[in-house]
């Protein structure tokens, strides 16, 4: 098992990187404005009245802000309009004022928190042009932050960051759409249907009814993955064989999500001119990566005691995984999706051992800078650094600096608003559920395991995931209203400040290296940067993480020593 966990493993990082490094050097040219398609977009940025080649911080922002905003209201419209609107041919009802706006808020934000059954709750038109449109567009929208911020240590002393709807199109359709079509076709040819017929009402060998659904389903797939977001077309999301037909779809899945996120680390290090420096991110991401990978196969192999005192084989835990893809995929999977804000599943994340249940919730609550999503794990694991850089400028007493740029108190101060902003949410929002009946009404287990469910599902929210925990009944207004707060605040409280970091980064100077300067790209530094992600994480979650998974774990090796 040992050997196959470690081949699993080495396999899928050796196929990452070598999918992600010429799509990054691709993308690199985006961020220097030099598309291969230049000529043949004149056109267009005249038409749209996008012939302005650069904006300031300011300006760049309030566009991505707009952008949301509208998209947001479009959303919401539409779920509040969907008995009426056509491509809905079970006649599923409008949602509820409050299920709708946490939707809306969900998918706008990339998180695709989902507080329903897809199936059950949503007509081919919301799933079509709703969710899927947002797909593309919330991804489309951290990936021009990532742009920006690039930019922003790329330039010498300019004070534009790029033209976010320049971003925004080039982003869509040179890389969301090419991709995503292709994997989408590959997943209909492995069995993922895509069609508009009603739900079929079948007979099963035992005689039963059973209603099977149809429905668009693998052009959702494919950006669903790609971009991080994760809202499954069915309740039980990628452990549906419409959805994730077998283990090379499984596979394909995996690569997809870490695809984008791996190659603007790339990117990252063509642009500043520099690999060294993108090889640093992936280098820090890759091994804390493969560290939660190990320790989730562990315990979930190592299962739980108690089955062999009452006399089973085995105690490996196959509680609430798929058979067609096992243990380890399931494992890989569950750490993949909880480390790039993706949230979709293929295993119920809530049968996992309590430590194997721990580790994917922590990778959340480290701000999903683990490759992260698409845009925004790149631009939260450069707040790490610069954290990072500052603290070693501490240490030796030198004013930091990062890519010849010095780092001074109005970065810091972004940086810290930045990087606590997540934790607070998930701290206030966790407390304000525990201490009121109406939160406390959502938890279906009582205890240890309740409370793990309700800090999980906060985690998630804040932090842009979307995976849940499950066990805990979420379509309330209150529930709907608290996580749609933690994903508004948690994507947007994070983007404003990292735009701040963006302009104030792209007029400095450059400094020549001298003697003193912190080299940022070596093992020391990796140590180093790995080491303040870690101790962050630490001193915020750890007093609530004993109150949940860890008194998990002691309490079953005390009832089983």
């Amino acid at each position: 098992m040992a050997a196959n966990a470690f081949l699993l493993i080495a396999v899928y990082v050796l196929l990452l990187m070598v999918l992600a490094q010429p799509l990054g050097r691709g993308m690199a040219r985006f961020v220097a404005d030099k598309p291969l398609f230049a000529g043949l977009e004149r056109p267009l940025w005249r038409l749209l009245g996008t012939e302005q080649p650069g904006m300031r911080w300011p300006h760049y922002l309030l566009a991505i802000l707009l952008f949301n905003a509208l998209g947001l209201l479009l959303l919401l419209a539409i779920l509040l309009l969907q008995g009426e609107l056509p491509l809905n041919p079970q006649q599923l009802p409008s949602l509820s004022w409050h299920l709708a706006l946490n939707t809306a808020v969900s998918f706008v934000t990339n998180t695709n928190w989902q507080s329903y059954g897809g199936e059950s709750t949503l007509s081919y038109f919301s799933q079509m042009v709703g969710l899927t449109v947002q797909n593309f567009l919330s991804a489309a929208t951290g990936i021009a932050v990532a742009f920006a911020l690039i930019r922003g240590f790329a330039s010498r002393s300019l004070e534009t960051l790029g033209n976010a709807w320049r971003d925004l199109t080039r982003i869509t359709l040179y890389i969301l759409l090419p991709i995503s079509l292709l994997m989408a076709l590959f997943f209909v040819s492995q069995g993922s249907i895509q069609n508009f017929l009603p739900y079929h009402s079948i007979t099963t060998l035992e005689g039963a009814q059973q209603t099977l659904a149809m429905g668009p389903v693998a052009s959702q797939e494919a950006i669903k993955m790609l971009g991080t977001n994760g809202g499954g077309f069915f309740n039980v999301n990628s452990a549906h064989p419409f959805e994730n037909p077998n283990a090379l779809t499984n596979l394909v899945q995996m690569l997809s999500i870490f695809l984008i996120p791996a190659a603007l680390c790339f990117a990252f290090g063509e642009s500043v001119k520099d690999r060294r420096q993108g090889n640093m991110l992936l280098w820090a991401m890759t091994l804390m990566f493969v560290v939660a990978v190990s320790v989730v196969m562990w315990a979930e192999v190592k299962g739980n005691p108690h089955f062999i005192a009452l006399g089973a084989d085995s105690a490996m835990n196959m509680e609430g995984k798929e058979t067609r893809f096992g243990i380890l995929n399931s494992s890989l999977f569950a750490v993949i999706t909880t480390a790039a804000s993706c949230g979709a599943v293929n295993a119920m994340h809530d049968s996992f051992t309590a430590l194997g249940g721990m580790v994917p919730m922590w990778l959340m609550q480290l701000g999903e800078v683990v490759f992260g999503g698409v845009g925004a794990g790149l631009y939260g694991m450069l707040l790490f650094v610069l954290l990072a850089v500052f603290i070693a400028g501490l240490m030796i007493g030198r004013t930091p600096e990062f890519l010849g740029k010095k780092i001074d108190v109005w970065e810091m101060k972004m940086t810290a608003l930045a990087i606590l902003v997540t934790p607070a949410l998930v701290l206030i929002g966790t407390a304000l559920a525990m201490m009121t009946d109406a939160g406390r009404a959502g938890m279906l287990n009582p205890g240890i395991h309740g409370f793990s469910e309700v800090l999980y599902a906060v985690s998630s929210a804040a932090n842009n995931n979307g995976s849940a925990f499950a066990g805990l009944s979420a379509n309330t207004p209150f529930w709907n209203l608290l996580l749609a707060s933690c994903m508004l605040l948690g994507r947007f409280g994070i983007i404003i400040p990292v735009m701040a970091i963006a302009g104030a980064m792209a007029v400095k100077k450059v400094q020549p290296v001298g003697n003193g300067t912190l080299p940022t790209h070596g093992p020391l530094f990796i140590s180093l940067l790995i080491g303040t992600v870690l101790l962050v994480g630490a001193l915020t979650f750890i007093p609530a993480l004993a109150l949940g998974p860890i008194a998990e774990h002691l309490n079953l090796q005390v009832k089983t020593s």
